[in-house]
């Protein structure tokens, strides 16, 4: 339990989806402290220009409502990634930015698209289909969380809100798709107990060596243990003086 605790807690599972966040709310800080306006930096459809926004794009909000709302979902889904798909994260999560911004700039109204949501519809599609592809039951089961908790994200794929860039949404929804698709044959990494692993000697195994052939318990002989004699200590004996004082009768005559 401990061992899982600390993968949990490494530099791959949690750090760089903290990083990641905290580089939002970074570049947000920095453009109300020193009033700058980085939406130009967002992706730009059909214009060369505008590809820069494929990489800066998602680091850039319109308001702390905006930031807010795209910080945990991104936290919560990019750390799933991590823990769950360690052998593939770095792909998916570097190619799904890439291809999210990509089609983004293609499909999208001739505007400014920033933010990090293309990236979270992403990684949203992304874990709920490869849990149902992997047929593995704790992936089905991160599936169906993933679903109740951000499945109503799907309506924003349409265009309901001109505000809203639907075309970022649908980007990010179809290229998790994809990437469910093409790596949909790599499991999830297992952990391997120690008589399964390839190098196992049952005899040099601690465990095994207390049963024998049969199966049955070795019991080992006890070994009487040796009470030591604890010597008896003998209180010194305690010499009691007791004086006693008498009147001299004759010098009380005397003084008299």
């Amino acid at each position: 339990m401990s061992k899982q605790k600390g993968l949990f807690f490494s530099n791959d599972v949690i750090l760089y989806p903290i990083a990641f966040v905290l580089l939002m709310w970074l570049v947000f800080w920095a453009e109300i402290r020193f009033n700058w306006d980085f939406n130009y930096l967002g992706i730009y459809p059909r214009k060369i220009s505008g590809l820069v926004g494929i990489a800066l794009g998602p680091f850039i909000h319109g308001n702390l409502k905006h930031l807010f709302n795209n910080s945990i979902p991104i936290f919560v889904l990019s750390t799933a990634l991590f823990y769950f798909y360690r052998n593939i994260r770095w792909k998916v999560l570097l190619l799904g930015v890439l291809l999210c911004g990509l089609f983004t700039w293609i499909i999208g109204r001739p505007s400014y698209h920033i933010g990090a949501s293309g990236v979270v519809y992403m990684l949203t599609a992304f874990l709920f289909f490869k849990g149902i592809f992997s047929k593995q039951y704790q992936l089905i089961a991160l599936s169906l969380v993933v679903v109740f908790v951000y499945g109503g994200l799907l309506w924003y794929v349409l265009p309901i809100d001109p505000k809203i860039s639907w075309e970022g949404h649908l980007s990010g929804f179809g290229v998790g798709l994809l990437l469910a698709l093409v790596f949909r044959e790599i499991p999830i990494e297992t952990k391997k107990y120690a008589w399964e692993r390839d190098d196992f000697n049952p005899e040099e195994d601690d465990f095994i060596k207390q049963f024998d052939e049969n199966g049955n318990f070795i019991e080992k002989e006890k070994v009487p243990e040796i009470e030591e004699e604890t010597p008896i200590v003998q209180k010194p004996k305690v010499i009691r003086v007791v004086y006693t004082f008498k009147k001299n009768t004759n010098e009380e005559e005397s003084s008299l």
